[in-house]
C-alpha cells in the first residue's frame, strides 16, 4: 500500500484535506499549497497522498457532484464507481421492489450504497480491499448522518465468501480490473471478475439481484431471465445493468436508458428489435445514442421517427423530416460532397469551412489525420459524415439540429 493513504481516513488526514481544500478555494495553486505545507512540516507521505486525493476529489465532481469534495477515493475505485444519477436509478428499482436491506457486494468507495441510503433502503456493503473499505465507511457515515439513518458497517472480505447475509436483495459491481489502487489494467475475461459472474447469476436465482457490468459486455453472457439495460450519461455509454426477479420489469428484456441534463428517457422492448429497411439518403440523418445501439433497439427507434437505415448494418438512420428525440443526435444534410480527398478538400475550401466535426461509420479513416490533411480554413463550422449509402461510400456535409 502506498504510504500515507491509510492516514487520510483519520482525523489528522481529514483535517489536512480540509486545509488543502480551503487553500484551493482561496485561489492558491496546488503547487503553492504543497510548498507551504512541506515548509510547515507535514509528513511527506501523508502530504503526497492528500494532494493526490484533492485531485481525485476534483475529478469525482463529474460523478458525484459537489459532495465529492468531502469523500475519499482511490484512483481505481473512482474509475469504476457508478455515477450518482445512474446509482439513483438502481436504488429506485430496489425500493420499488420492496427491498428493505440490500447487500452491496463489492461496494468500492460506496457509490451504490450512497444511493440506497438516499432511497431509504439499508445497504449491507462488502469490500475486499482494506483501504477502499475504510474510504467507503467514511463516505457512508457522512451520507447516513445527512439522511438521519444508521451508518452501515462495511464488512471486509471476499463477497463470495461472506455472501448477502440477511439481505432481501443484492447488487454486484464486479471488479473488472486487476487488484490495486492505481495503474490497474482491465480484465479481458469475465471469468476473472470479482465477484464472478457465476456467483452473481447463482445469487440471482434466489434473491432480487442487480449486476452492473461494462457497456461492451458480450451479449452471449446475458441470461434469458434478465432484463438487460444499457445506460448512457450525457452521451457517454457507461454501463450494462442486468436485473433479475422482481427487479426485472414485466415484458421488458432490452432497455436503453438515456440520462442527459438531469432528465431520464427510456426506450424498451421485449427482445432485440429487427433493423428497419435501408432507404438511402434523406433530408435528416440520425445517429442513435450508444445505449440504443447496444440494446439493439435501432429498429424500434426508426419506427418512432418514421426513418429507415441509411445502409444495412450501419447504425445511422435516415428520414425526410426531423422529429426531436432524446435517443439520437440529429443532423440536417446540407450536401453530398466528393469522397476523393483532393476534391473533398476543394469542396470544403469553397464553403470556407474552418472547423469540421468528422463522424464515421463503415469508413476506414482516422478523423484526426484526415482533418489535418484537409487544411481547413475559414469562418464556418460543419459536420462531415463519412459512411456508406446505396451500396457506395458517401461524404455528407451536415449541420446539427
Amino acid at each position: 500500500m502506498t504510504p500515507g493513504w491509510e492516514e487520510l481516513a483519520t482525523p489528522a488526514g481529514l483535517g489536512l484535506l480540509d486545509r488543502i481544500a480551503a487553500e484551493r478555494d482561496a485561489g492558491r495553486s496546488l503547487d503553492a499549497v504543497s510548498r507551504a505545507l512541506r515548509a510547515a512540516g507535514v509528513e511527506p507521505a501523508l502530504l503526497a497522498a492528500a494532494l493526490t486525493q484533492e485531485e481525485l476529489r476534483a475529478r469525482a465532481v463529474a460523478k458525484f457532484g459537489e459532495r465529492a469534495r468531502g469523500m475519499l477515493f482511490t484512483r481505481a475505485a473512482l474509475e469504476q464507481a457508478t455515477r450518482a444519477e445512474a446509482a439513483a436509478l438502481h436504488a429506485e428499482r430496489f425500493r420499488a421492489a420492496g427491498c428493505a436491506r440490500v447487500a452491496d457486494l463489492g461496494c468500492g468507495i460506496g457509490a451504490e450504497s450512497l444511493a440506497l441510503i438516499a432511497a431509504g433502503v439499508a445497504p449491507l456493503p462488502v469490500e475486499l480491499d482494506p483501504l477502499t473499505a475504510a474510504f467507503a465507511a467514511h463516505n457512508l457515515r457522512a451520507a447516513a448522518a445527512r439522511a438521519g439513518a444508521p451508518a452501515p458497517e462495511v464488512r471486509l472480505g471476499d463477497a463470495e465468501a461472506l455472501g448477502p447475509g440477511d439481505a432481501d436483495g443484492a447488487f454486484l459491481d464486479p471488479a473488472r480490473r486487476t487488484a490495486g489502487h492505481s495503474d490497474t489494467r482491465r480484465l479481458a475475461s469475465p471469468d476473472d471478475y470479482s465477484p464472478s459472474l457465476r456467483f452473481a447469476f447463482g445469487l440471482a436465482e434466489r434473491l432480487p439481484t442487480g449486476v452492473k457490468l461494462g457497456p461492451g459486455l458480450d451479449r452471449e453472457l446475458i441470461p434469458e431471465t434478465a432484463e438487460a439495460q444499457w445506460v448512457s450519461v450525457d452521451g457517454q455509454l457507461v454501463e450494462t445493468g442486468l436485473w433479475f426477479g422482481p427487479l426485472a420489469r414485466p415484458g421488458i428484456r432490452r432497455a436503453a436508458t438515456v440520462l442527459r441534463d438531469g432528465t431520464v428517457a427510456e426506450l424498451t422492448g421485449p427482445a432485440d428489435a429487427a433493423d428497419a429497411a435501408a432507404r438511402g439518403i434523406g433530408a435528416v440523418l440520425y445517429e442513435p445514442d450508444g445505449a440504443v445501439i447496444r440494446a439493439r433497439l435501432i429498429g424500434a427507434l426508426a419506427e418512432r421517427l418514421g426513418a429507415g437505415m441509411l445502409a444495412e448494418g450501419i447504425a445511422y438512420l435516415s428520414a425526410d423530416h426531423h422529429i426531436p428525440t432524446p435517443f439520437a443526435s440529429a443532423f440536417r444534410i446540407v450536401a453530398e460532397l466528393p469522397v476523393r480527398e483532393r476534391e473533398l478538400r476543394r469542396a470544403l475550401a469553397d464553403r470556407s469551412i474552418g472547423a469540421l466535426e468528422i463522424k464515421k461509420r463503415g469508413a476506414d479513416v482516422d478523423p484526426a489525420q484526415l482533418r489535418k490533411r484537409l487544411k481547413l480554413a475559414g469562418p464556418h463550422r460543419a459536420t462531415l459524415i463519412l459512411t456508406r449509402a446505396e451500396g457506395r461510400r458517401v461524404a455528407l456535409l451536415a449541420e446539427r439540429l
